[in-house]
């Protein structure tokens, strides 16, 4: 019964992972799985939480599981009235001792591998400073000379006239280019807050007064989804991340926008000088007097 029960639960699961279209960048309605990966870090993550920890804790359920089945069916009251009187037993317990440190050292050894590969950024192609608020996002590109840019949520009749989720999309998003290594340096103004962003692999702590970094290099260019991570006040929901990755031609023209001067304003039309021409009500200036021709000489 408790078998059978089991293969239900896991074919219903299945199934519906395998109806569910994974969407890029954002959750997927009936998935169980990971988001897709969209960046070097993330594929590195989905490698270490299958080809690692999953069997680790398969092996493990099902170990527990059957000596769960063998106890219950071996030393029940009906199969064995009379109990045992040994209380330790020195093989098993170095057994039980000695396993989970090998397990505990196999996962060490691929985590630190991960873990160094989130510190081990490759030269920056350019740098965006999140900064959180309550509770919206502030985005400052020091590179391209841009100051902040901030980012709230998008109204949820704007979202869904642009098709886009709501509490997900953003006002502004970040844009940063195609195929180029990008470094986040996150802190918080107000209280903590956290950067993360499942398809990229992201989530850092935004700590006031400190300056923490990650990086990441989108393979695709789309649109990526997060959220802040950290409960960090009533509005904790309405705190989305939206991350627009485009090609460099359209970032390069963006950044032009963002950086060119505001449109002088119209010239004016200098008022035209008054013409000099006597009023009809000014006195008419008197006519000068003829001047006398000199007398001939006296013979």
């Amino acid at each position: 019964m408790l078998a059978a029960s089991a293969v239900l639960v896991a074919t219903t699961a299945f199934a519906g992972l395998a109806l569910a279209q994974d969407r890029l960048g954002q959750p997927t309605p009936g998935a169980i799985d990971l988001q897709p990966a969209a960046s070097v870090l993330k594929h590195d993550v989905i490698w270490f939480h299958q080809w690692i920890l999953m069997p680790i804790i398969t092996a493990i359920t099902l170990l527990v599981l059957g000596l769960i089945i063998y106890i219950v069916l071996r030393f029940n009251k009906k199969a064995n009235p009379i109990p045992a009187k040994f209380s330790h037993n020195t093989t098993i317990e170095i057994i039980w001792t000695v396993v989970p440190v090998i397990i505990l050292m196999i996962i060490a050894i691929f985590s630190f591998r991960l873990l160094f590969a989130y510190n081990d950024m490759p030269k920056p192609y350019m740098t965006v400073k999140a900064t959180g608020y309550q509770w919206y996002w502030g985005y400052e590109y020091p590179d391209q000379k841009i100051s902040e840019i901030t980012s709230v949520v998008l109204p949820e009749e704007e979202a869904k006239a642009k098709g886009v989720p709501f509490r997900l999309a953003a006002t502004e998003p970040m844009v940063v280019p195609v195929h180029q290594v990008v470094r986040v340096q996150v802190t918080g103004a107000d209280v903590i807050h956290s950067f993360g962003l499942p398809a990229f692999g992201l989530k850092t702590d935004a700590i006031p007064g400190r300056l923490n970094e990650t990086w990441f290099n989108a393979e695709k260019i789309g649109t990526y989804y997060g959220q802040c991570s950290e409960l960090c006040g009533v509005d904790h929901a309405f705190m989305p991340i939206e991350i627009k990755v485009v090609s460099q031609a359209d970032f390069d023209a963006w950044v032009k926008a963002k950086t060119a001067p505001p449109a002088a304003p119209a010239a004016t039309t200098a008022a035209a000088a008054p013409a000099a021409v006597t009023p009809a009500s000014a006195p008419a200036a008197p006519a000068a007097a003829p001047v006398a021709a000199p007398a001939a000489p006296a013979v």
